[in-house]
């Protein structure tokens, strides 16, 4: 295993190793943040599905050779919409037709991409390849890196309403279901740009982990939505490291970093309470 001073010795001889880095980071802040908003409002079961069912936008995409992100979002938002409607207009409940969707989506994309890609191609989108990112990967990630921040900046009040109260929302006349699939659709790009890092399977972990880890340290949403980017961040960082001097796979090893950092504040944390901490009145 290559020690840390020799993994920064080769950032600093290997461009390829500095995009993979560069780009990890991105993609973990940009998952801390939007997976705060997911695991609030209880949709983590929806990021899931979203997640699964651009595959067959990307697979779309490869065949007519425009952009992947193009693709993605509109089978994104077909998906939310398709998990809405049948919720609305059936007597099943909505996670069982966030099942159905999803899982129909997933298998369309499949077969699609195993039809014009190879094998490698296919778990390469899977499960991630940082170590291959392009200048375009590189563009592409910090473009919906802008666009989730100045999204979370702009309509912060009104994703904390929503978040926390969505009845609440409603009666005080914000546009809840606008602002749902507008979450659906920076949802939908953020999970894009995270097919180079950890993959499809994988991204609904860097979504849920850190911002779950994050949740488990504060009540405040400013501060639970730095902390779940700083945790994204570092989760990439070091999978990378990890990634890079044992040859693992990126994704995998992004995501056990992620898992360990939370199993940590779940037995650590004063929120949690799995540890008896001490008292403020029995500090002195």
């Amino acid at each position: 295993m290559a020690s840390l001073s020799e993994f920064i010795g080769a950032l600093g001889r290997y461009d390829f190793l500095q995009s993979a880095l560069i780009t990890a980071i991105m993609v973990g802040v940009m998952s801390g943040i939007i997976g705060s908003f997911i695991i609030l409002r209880g949709m983590s079961l929806m990021g899931d599905a979203i997640s699964h069912a651009v595959l067959p936008g990307v697979a779309v995409a490869y065949m007519f050779g425009f952009n992947l992100l193009i693709g993605a979002s509109v089978f994104g938002i077909l998906a939310a919409l398709l998990i809405g409607f049948v919720a609305s207009h059936s007597k099943i409940k909505t996670d069982t037709s966030i099942g159905v969707v999803f899982s129909a989506f997933y298998a369309l994309g499949f077969i699609l991409i195993s039809m014009v890609e190879s094998s490698t191609n296919l778990h390469h989108i899977l499960f991630g390849n940082i170590l291959a990112v392009s200048d375009n990967d590189i563009m592409t990630t910090a473009v919906v890196l802008g666009i989730v921040i100045m999204f979370v900046v702009t309509f912060y009040k009104e994703l904390l309403v929503i978040s926390f109260d969505e009845t609440f929302g409603r009666t005080y006349g914000l546009p809840v279901q606008v602002f749902h699939y507008a979450l659906m659709l920076v949802l939908t790009l953020v999970t894009v740009s995270a097919l180079q890092t950890v993959g499809i399977i994988l991204v609904v972990a860097m979504l849920i982990t850190p911002a779950a880890t994050a949740f488990l340290w504060t009540n405040n949403l400013k501060v639970m939505l730095v902390l779940a980017s700083i945790l994204g961040a570092i989760s990439a960082s070091v999978g990378l490291y990890l990634s890079y001097t044992l040859n693992w796979a990126s994704g995998p090893a992004i995501v056990l970093v992620a898992a360990t950092m939370f199993l940590i504040s779940f037995i650590v944390s004063p929120k949690q309470a799995f540890l008896k901490w001490p008292s403020k009145k029995a500090v002195k």
